[in-house]
């Protein structure tokens, strides 16, 4: 099975125009232990030293760290580095469902849901970032014939977003409706990534946000992915009976080895690698800078695996 291993640093830099006297922020900047990914050493330095830090899990199964300021700043910064090895994703010649009957496993039965759709269910609703429309539902429905295998239609709506929504950063930002989005048509990949929920979800599909990071060099003779040098996100689709498959909207591609996985939940909002409540602070800019580094063949991992 083919393998691919990355030091990956993520820096991010707040600089207020007024002190902020106290702040409470939520990191999500652990990557996730899954199957195909582990993370072998990371390291993560904040400055000003937080007055508490504390490690602990969210509500869906994510790292997380809460940290606290008590002290006057109007400077912080956090630098995450760490060193993670992807491993090919697990996959099955089995077909999946068609997308009618993997979307009836989750409607309400008088049986109790198993363990797989009761984790499924909550990434069916809508949620803060993604509201579902009817107008998502129309957007999609040549991606949905009858009797269609879910993971056809998905790759179908995928390769729809990919070929018809145009990669452009500074258009849009977090609070730009997700409608507007898909009537412009431009955006960049949490908009990609929210735009293809949205329509899974307006079927009653069950789709979740995933955060991470893409390779910075490509692959000989293979083109720089859209989202590299920066957070990405894609879409993971429940896909009965093959589980949860992921697809980058933003490049076209089902993840692989070149996506490294930090965090999922329901939209951006659960993800969000840095966001809290200050107390002061005045304006303030945002700097955020990411590097993946592909590490050559051989390199140890630290884990006794190479």
């Amino acid at each position: 099975m083919s393998t691919a291993t990355y030091n990956v640093t993520h820096e991010t830099l707040y600089e207020y125009s007024a002190e902020v006297v106290h702040a409470h922020h939520l990191l999500h900047l652990v990557p996730r232990a899954m199957e195909h990914q582990a993370c072998s050493d990371q390291q993560i330095r904040i400055s000003p030293e937080p007055s508490g830090n504390e490690d602990a899990i969210d509500a869906f199964g994510n790292p997380l760290q809460r940290l606290e300021f008590t002290r006057p700043h109007q400077r912080l910064s956090v630098t995450s580095e760490m060193k993670v090895e992807v491993r090919e994703r697990r996959t099955s010649a089995a077909p999946s469902e068609a997308w009618e009957r993997a979307r009836n496993r989750l409607f309400y039965t008088a049986r109790p849901p198993g363990d797989e759709q009761l984790e499924a269910l909550r990434y069916r609703v809508e949620s803060p970032y993604v509201r579902i429309k009817q107008a998502f539902t129309e957007y999609a429905a040549d991606c949905f014939p009858a009797g269609r295998p879910l993971l056809t239609a998905a790759d179908a709506l995928m390769m729809k977003l990919y070929r018809e929504m145009k990669y452009t950063p500074g258009v849009t930002n977090i609070s730009t409706p997700l409608l507007q989005v898909l009537q412009e048509k431009r955006g960049v990949c949490q908009d990609y990534a929210h735009l293809m929920i949205a329509c899974l979800r307006a079927r009653g599909l069950a789709a979740r946000y995933v955060s991470g990071y893409l390779r910075t060099t490509p692959r000989a003779g293979a083109p720089q992915l859209v989202g590299a040098d920066a957070s990405h996100a894609w879409v993971a689709v429940f896909c009965p009976p093959l589980g949860w498959v992921e697809f980058d909207p933003t490049n076209g591609v089902r993840a692989g080895l070149d996506h490294i996985a930090i965090a999922w939940g329901r939209d951006f909002g659960d993800v969000s690698p840095l966001r809290g409540v200050i107390l002061g602070g005045g304006s303030h800019t945002l700097t955020v800078k990411v590097h993946v580094e592909k590490l050559p063949v051989g390199i140890a991992t630290g884990d006794g695996t190479h």
